[in-house]
This record gives structure tokens, sequence and C-alpha cells, in this order.
């Protein structure tokens, strides 16, 4: 008989609830708790172009995002097809990975505080990269910075795009909710 867990709370969800969210409320003036933003899911996503030609790297893609996310990835098809680069619709192309609730929240600050300060140069994270509804998108150029990829493992150095989605409705509101849960933003002079 499996024996059950201790759930534990991860520490940014306590921070937001505990002080992040009253200050929210407080700057922007809102009448009730739940129209402070909030982070609704984090989507983690590798394209993998030479998937094509070898299968190999797309199952390794699969491996390192599914090590990274603490979650199975998903594998991606081409939707269309695209005859300059020799895509057919129904190709394997991609993999991705929705995270919600607890997983979430680790995935974020596994991010803030371990990977972002082990890229080489980096400056901060672009504070322009908003979508206009309160999202948030950043790039990666090397998964490598992930504690748990190990790097003789790696056979090949790959993007991956994270996409942060809040239910803020504007760029600012979310911008106050991100910065307070420890993204480095750059200041608008300082761009990499």
């Amino acid at each position: 008989m499996p024996v059950a867990e201790a759930k534990v709370t991860p520490r940014l969800k306590t921070l937001y609830y505990e002080e992040i969210q009253p200050q929210l409320i407080k700057q922007f003036k809102y009448s009730s708790a739940m129209e402070a933003p909030r982070l609704t899911k984090i989507t983690l996503n590798m394209g993998v172009g030479e998937a094509k030609t070898e299968a190999k790297l797309l199952d390794a893609a699969m491996d390192e995002l599914t090590q990274i996310a603490g979650q199975r990835a998903q594998l991606r098809r081409a939707r269309t097809s695209i005859a300059g680069f020799k895509i057919r619709t129904g190709m394997p192309v991609g993999t991705k990975v929705t995270l919600r609730g607890a997983r979430m929240y680790e995935f974020l600050d596994r991010l803030v505080s371990i990977a972002l300060p082990r890229i080489r140069d980096f400056r901060g994270l672009n504070p322009r990269s908003f979508d206009g509804r309160g999202n948030y998108s950043i790039g990666l150029r090397e998964q490598i910075i992930f504690p748990e990829i190990d790097y003789d493992d790696v056979a090949q150095i790959r993007g991956l795009d994270v996409t942060i989605t809040t239910s803020a409705k504007t760029d600012e509101e979310a911008r106050a909710l991100l910065a307070g849960l420890g993204l480095p933003f750059a200041t608008e002079g300082d761009q990499q």
C-alpha cells in the first residue's frame, strides 16, 4: 500500500499570497484580492527542426525537456506543409510542456534562483517582451543552464522558449507581479 506524501507548498506560492498579493492590491488599488494578477501557467517549448531527418534528436529533446520541467513532454507536429523547409503536415517538429499549480511555482523558482544566474554575460531579462495582455516570453539559448541536464550527456545545444501566462490585464501589472516573484528585469538602457 503506497504511503501518502505530505503536501509541501512551494516557496514562491507562499511568498505570493503573504507578500506580493497584498502589495499589488495596495499599489493598483484593487477592491478585491481576486482582482490581483497571479500566475496562470508556464509553457516550455523546444523546437527541433532537425527532427525531420534524425528521430534520435527529437527523443533527446523530449527527454531533456521532461527533466527540466519534471513533467512528461508532448510531441508537437507541424500543422501545415512548408515547402521551403521541407516540412509536411503531421511531421514532428518539437516538444512542449505546460506547467500549472505547484510544478509551475517550483519551475519558476528554479529558473530565477538557479538557471538565469548561470547564463553567460547575463544583464537581465528584456522588459519589452510582454505581449500587451500581461504575458511574458523568455528565449533561452542553451538548455544546459538547468542543473537537471548533465553537460556530458548533451549531444546538441538547443534553445528553449518559456512563456509565463498571468491573469494581469496590462503589462504594467504583470511586470509588477513578475518582479515581485524575482524575475531580474534589465533597465531600459542596459539590454543584451
